[in-house]
């Protein structure tokens, strides 16, 4: 696997970034990569939602994907209503912001398949939400932690919840 090293630095301006986006998200999250991509001249927002009831067909150069349920039932349409919600959600959180945006629809493991984009969009850098701290997500690592465990490019998380350190309903506490 190829390692990080000064040569495969993207760099920021002119560099589009790829953001992580979930159904219900924390605007925060979109609103916080705007204020990113203004900040570094990145021409796009690239919002992609990665769907793990659904693998990848194909991938095609752009970054998207044909994908397909892998349940085993007919026809479902269930996801094209789940990519709507989230393109109205970002036109709602991003409309003023002076940004370019778009929504990637995508499958499989949310690492790969943000990494697969963000190569493919030639994306500088990751911004995703912080989780939300349940004791599933430390077994099972968050996104941010896969990403920067995986690949080369910068990952800003934005935090949507903060614990203090000596409440006893901490995650790691419980």
């Amino acid at each position: 696997m190829p390692q990080p090293a000064l040569e495969r630095m993207v760099e920021p301006t002119g560099h589009p970034l790829v953001v992580g986006v979930v159904p219900g998200q924390d605007p925060l999250v979109v609103r916080t990569a705007a204020a990113w991509a203004r900040a570094v001249g990145a021409p796009h927002l690239h919002l992609a939602y990665v769907d793990v009831t659904r693998y990848v067909v194909q991938e095609y150069p752009d970054g998207s994907v044909a994908h397909m349920s892998i349940r085993p039932a007919g026809a479902d349409d269930a996801w094209r209503r789940t990519r709507d919600e989230l393109r109205a959600h970002a036109a709602e959180h991003l409309t003023g912001q002076d940004v370019v945006w778009r929504v990637h629809y995508l499958a499989g493991r949310p690492d790969r398949a943000l990494t697969h984009l963000a190569r493919a969009v030639d994306a500088s850098a990751f911004v995703v939400g912080s989780g939300s701290g349940r004791l599933r997500e430390l077994v099972d690592g968050s996104i941010a932690l896969r990403l920067a465990h995986h690949q080369h490019r910068p990952v800003l998380t934005v935090p949507l919840r903060v614990v203090d350190w000596k409440d006893p309903r901490a995650p790691w506490q419980r």
